[in-house]
């Protein structure tokens, strides 16, 4: 048996049946992250000997076993905490930092029989579209070395898509899910803001972090939110609701569902091989019995400037608590408290974390407050105002992911405004807190994976998870790998 032609379902059934043991596919995976991630660098982070160790604890309760996932073996996003394990958010400052306890999706996954293979690489604290700002080094596109894998959950969606795992867990604040989904040709999914817990992940921007799953399918996204997703008294944003039946309900029926599809998305700026895709994508839903209608989306234009506005502003609150007093990297050298702050933060931030922690100041500060970040929240609002009054039309949403395939290394950073634009389609569905979720939808001419992106109402995860899933029956994009893998 090829563990890795199969998807996180599969193995899962696999291991159900005695077929495979789950510590056969614990080395099965290991084996390939030894072979592949000197050059794709998705980790940071490798606990193989505590992975082997959780193989044979879960085979021993195997007869036990509720969970589809269970024995899977998985890694999760570096800023994600792990009791006892580093983790880095991908910086200098956090050095070494090992949190003292597991964050809320840890715990769910943890009961549900998964098994962690380590922590992945990412743009550090979760600030860029690329995946090139750890202090780890860049990942590197598993399709093409030479290219980047998106970001900010990069090292997630390249381990998926090498084979490093059947499954990863990300956080999403403007996209950092389904873009690095979308450049590698994986499933990747964000959910309705507050289904899952944030308890445990270290924030970014409180109001738009969202943890969600990154996948071989649509299917397999089911079956992790299933386990991810519930209320956290422990998360005060998180919210009560009707979870555990998302896998159930696939049944790729999407018969009189209606799809929008925005004409503001499909303009100018856009490459003209990942319209096609995505057009080519509301054909097969077509196919399967769904309405697509075009509607128009006027508000794209202030997505952008309104999100980095909103994001900054929250991320210099959050990151201030990162000093060298409590935890983590500290500077050397300095004279008094003012000075270890100041030299600390200095030296243990990157260059994109300081520029977004400097832009988040100013327009919190006295005079500016009003005319930035005040409008932008205004703004906020009207982008959820006109998600509602799309959602009376139809059911779902049909847009690009990324306006192009994955840029070549070095590209973006030497133009952060450009890297900033990459995220035109897909900020807006966290001002709303909605969901919304990539899937791949076909290869330019060079052989990069395009994805496209569905977005749903709140709680909509259901009816996106099944036209995803009615897509991928008709279509292999998903099921293809990268040369590196075994199923290229």
């Amino acid at each position: 048996m090829e563990l890795t032609k199969l998807t996180a379902l599969e193995l899962g059934g696999a291991i159900k049946k005695g077929q495979v043991s789950v510590k056969e596919a614990a080395q099965a995976a290991l084996d390939q992250i030894a072979a592949q991630n000197g050059a794709l660098n998705a980790f940071i982070t490798v606990t193989g000997e505590q992975a082997l160790d959780r193989a044979e604890q879960l085979q021993d309760g195997l007869k036990d076993a509720q969970s589809p996932l269970y024995g899977v073996p998985m890694a999760l996003k570096d800023n994600i905490c792990t009791r006892g394990v580093k983790t880095s958010c991908a910086s200098k400052i956090l050095g070494d930092f090992a949190p003292p306890y597991d964050a809320a999706v840890v715990d769910r996954l943890t009961a549900a029989g998964g098994l962690s293979l380590g922590k992945l690489n990412m743009d550090e604290f979760a600030m860029g579209s690329t995946s090139e700002t750890s202090f780890y080094g860049p990942v590197r596109n598993p399709w093409d070395r030479s290219r980047v894998p998106g970001g900010s959950s990069g090292g997630a969606a390249a381990a998926v898509a090498a084979g490093l795992g059947w499954y990863a867990i990300g956080s999403d604040t403007g996209g950092s899910i389904r873009q690095p989904a979308s450049y590698c040709g994986v499933t990747g999914m964000k959910p309705t803001y507050g289904t899952v817990s944030r308890y445990g992940l270290i924030a970014y921007a409180s109001s738009l972090d969202q943890i969600g799953p990154l996948c071989r399918d649509a299917a397999d996204c089911a079956a992790v939110l299933d386990a991810l997703q519930g209320r956290d008294p422990r998360d005060g944003t998180s919210l009560d609701g009707q979870y555990g039946h998302l896998l159930e309900e696939l049944t790729g029926d999407i018969r009189g569902m209606k799809v929008g599809l925005p004409v503001d998305c499909c303009g100018d700026g856009l490459d003209g091989q990942v319209r096609d895709a995505v057009l080519k994508v509301s054909d097969v839903l077509k196919g399967r019995g769904a309405e697509v209608i075009e509607l128009s989306f006027p508000v794209m234009e202030y997505v952008v400037p309104a999100y980095y506005i909103i994001a900054a502003a929250e991320a210099s609150s959050n990151l201030s608590r990162f000093d060298g007093v409590k935890y983590g990297w500290r500077a050397e050298q300095y004279d008094g408290l003012a000075d270890l702050y100041r030299k600390t933060r200095t030296q243990g931030f990157g260059a994109e974390v300081k520029r977004r922690i400097l832009l988040g100041t100013f327009v919190l500060s006295s005079g500016y407050y009003d005319a930035y970040y005040k409008k932008a929240l205004q703004v906020k609002a009207v982008i959820k105002d006109a998600f509602d009054r799309a959602f009376e039309r139809c059911d779902l949403l049909l847009t690009p992911v990324a306006p192009a395939t994955a840029p070549k290394l070095g590209e973006s950073l030497s133009d952060p405004l450009q890297m900033y634009l990459s995220d035109v389609y897909t900020v807006s569905v966290n001002l709303a807190g909605l969901p919304g979720l990539s899937m791949p939808c076909g290869f330019d001419s060079g052989g990069l994976p395009i994805g496209a992106q569905l977005i749903g109402p709140h709680f909509g995860e259901g009816k996106l998870l099944n036209a995803a899933h009615a897509f991928q029956l008709d279509t292999d994009f998903h099921k293809r790998m990268p040369k590196g893998g075994e199923r290229a």
